[in-house]
């Protein structure tokens, strides 16, 4: 199976950040939405996957499981096409060649970005109508809430680290799919890298946005009082506001760190710095 280098790699995102640059407002948005979704799916997946899984198999082999499940998403986001903020940091690459300009950088990142919530929040919708919470005699619902309220009651260090760790790893994804062009090596190379970040517990701030609303949600349900209960002070954080300050806004900065700059900026750095750009 051929593969490109990985200096044909940080050549070829030249042209892809000059691509999703140069989109109009609504492709964004619709690729966004789309993209916000995919992940929902790979996430929801990852919640059916959880349920009961780690009282029978132990704590390690479940967050396997979670995590190979969940890629998923990203293999939707890449193979069937979508815009993803956290793919789209890779777009730094553009930025340092100066084929695209930093304002068309940010342009992107804002519509994307906020489509991306969109789209998450239709699947949070989706999938608390469709009752599936209740799988597991309501099972399914408390590891929806456990994991939220674990999310929301990270400290900001802590959030922001492991987003880090995340994005570095969820943008060595894209960037190992792009060194093939068969679905197979697409899927190969996005499977080890978002297994891993899902399995290792870091902080994917799109993901975030389908994993924690449910949690907002269910919180008020009579049906998990007792789950609810069972949280004790956790369970304060679960708020509109306990989300988005403790949890996205840290998330979304560690995630630019490690996918603009530690992917991004750095390959750009290693196999571009000094030559001519196409």
């Amino acid at each position: 199976m051929a593969a490109k280098s990985p200096a044909q790699i940080a050549s070829a995102f030249i042209n892809v950040s000059d691509a999703k640059a140069n989109l109009s407002i609504p492709n964004m948005i619709v690729l966004g939405i789309f993209a916000g979704a995919y992940i929902g799916f790979g996430a929801e997946l990852c919640t059916i996957v959880l349920t009961q899984t780690t009282s029978h198999l132990g704590l390690g082999v479940a967050k396997l499981l979670g995590g190979s499940v969940f890629s998923l998403g990203l293999m939707l986001v890449v193979i069937g096409g979508a815009e993803l903020f956290t793919g789209n940091n890779l777009m730094a690459v553009g930025v340092c060649s100066g084929k695209i300009r930093f304002a068309q950088l940010l342009n992107n990142w804002f519509w994307v970005y906020f489509a991306n919530f969109a789209g998450s929040l239709l699947m949070v919708f989706i999938m608390y109508q469709s009752g599936l919470w209740h799988t597991g005699c309501n099972a399914c619902g408390t590891v929806a809430l456990d994991i939220a309220a674990g999310k929301c009651n990270l400290t900001w260090g802590e959030a922001f680290f492991r987003a880090i760790g995340c994005n570095w790893l969820v943008c060595l994804a894209v960037w190992l799919a792009a060194a093939s062009d068969e679905i197979g090596g697409k899927i190969w190379g996005i499977f080890f890298p978002i297994m891993g970040f899902v399995a290792s517990g870091f902080e994917h701030c799109v993901a975030n946005m389908y994993f924690v609303p449910p949690g907002i949600f269910l919180k008020s349900h009579p049906a998990l009082a007792e789950a609810v209960k069972a949280l004790g002070d956790k369970a304060d954080a679960l708020t509109w506001s306990g989300f988005i300050f403790n949890n996205l806004i840290p998330v979304t900065l560690g995630n630019i760190v490690g996918g603009a700059l530690f992917v991004g900026c750095a390959y750009y750095f290693v196999y571009l710095r000094g030559k001519q750009e196409a």
